[in-house]
């Protein structure tokens, strides 16, 4: 399917007067108000040998041991190429205020990685929160994941490719999974930041979580700004249709005049009256995590 460019150059929004800095969003962890009552109860554990395999976890204040609160891994964007960990505590933060132990991983980038690498650090990160959840309030029989951008396609990769999860030895360990404004039918690569993670894969299909939509998939939730030119919309609209025809459970819900970054904005209390992204991703997890 020809496809219009993918991450294309951002342009306006919320975050706009942020533009001039080198990360926009990983400016939200010193601007404006914090959530409250919610601390980082760990940080750098590892899944890896690289330095870069390494998560760290949020809950809430009173979540311990004795506590088993569902659980999410919430994979940030930066076009497969950058990102860290550290520049969103804030939206780790914002979940966790929301009743939810929350693990954020780093995972390998482009060009020290290609395709599927970075999936399969998401898919191992993902394992590994499993694994030590409990010692932080937080219930490994109830977890979801989630990301933004090049996130939300790792986050998909992992949920609706099998393989992914079966090869670290939890197949049926995610039990919902949600995207923002994510990747998820972008044939052909005809940008740089696709070009440079995937353009090497045999199989390009292999690449796309609308390719791997099936019935008995995790239920989906998915969220969008229509204003969004970096990710445009359509491919949120597509992986419904698809994951609908197929019998699939899956919700998806468009955000009027939100952009690509904005749609991610509205987890920080500066920007969360500009649309209720937050409350709705948090009512899918509780409902589907019980």
């Amino acid at each position: 399917m020809t496809r219009r460019g993918l991450f294309a150059p951002f342009l306006g929004g919320v975050v706009a007067s942020l533009a001039a800095a080198c990360s926009p969003l990983g400016m939200l962890n010193t601007l404006g108000p914090r959530d409250r009552g919610v601390r980082r109860v760990a940080r750098d554990l590892e899944y890896g040998p690289d330095p870069r395999q390494k998560f760290d976890v949020y809950a809430p204040s009173a979540a311990g041991a004795s506590t088993s609160l569902p659980t999410l891994v919430f994979f940030y964007g930066g076009g497969w190429d950058s990102g860290s960990k550290d520049l969103y505590g804030w939206a780790a933060q914002a979940l966790a205020a929301q009743g939810f132990v929350v693990a954020v991983p780093d995972y390998r980038l482009v060009p020290d990685v290609l395709f599927p690498v970075f999936i399969q650090d998401a898919a191992a990160a993902t394992a590994r929160v499993c694994e030590v959840v409990s010692a932080h309030g937080g219930d490994p029989d109830r977890l979801g994941v989630l990301g933004h951008s090049a996130g939300a396609h790792l986050a998909m990769m992992i949920t609706l490719d099998r393989r992914y999860m079966a090869a670290v030895g939890k197949p049926d360990l995610i039990k919902a999974a949600a995207g923002l404004a994510g990747p998820y039918d972008f044939l052909p690569f005809d940008v740089a930041s696709s070009i440079n993670a995937f353009g090497q894969a045999p199989d390009p299909e292999q690449t796309q979580p609308l390719h791997f939509a099936r019935a008995d998939a995790p239920p989906l939730w998915l969220g969008h700004g229509t204003a969004d030119v970096i990710v445009h919309d359509e491919d949120t609209v597509l992986l419904e249709a698809r994951m609908r025809e197929l019998g699939g459970d899956c919700e998806a819900k468009l955000y009027p005049g939100l952009s690509h970054e904005d749609l991610i904005a509205t987890f920080s209390p500066l920007f969360r009256k500009k649309a209720p992204v937050l409350a709705d991703v948090s009512a899918f997890f509780q409902h589907r995590l019980g």
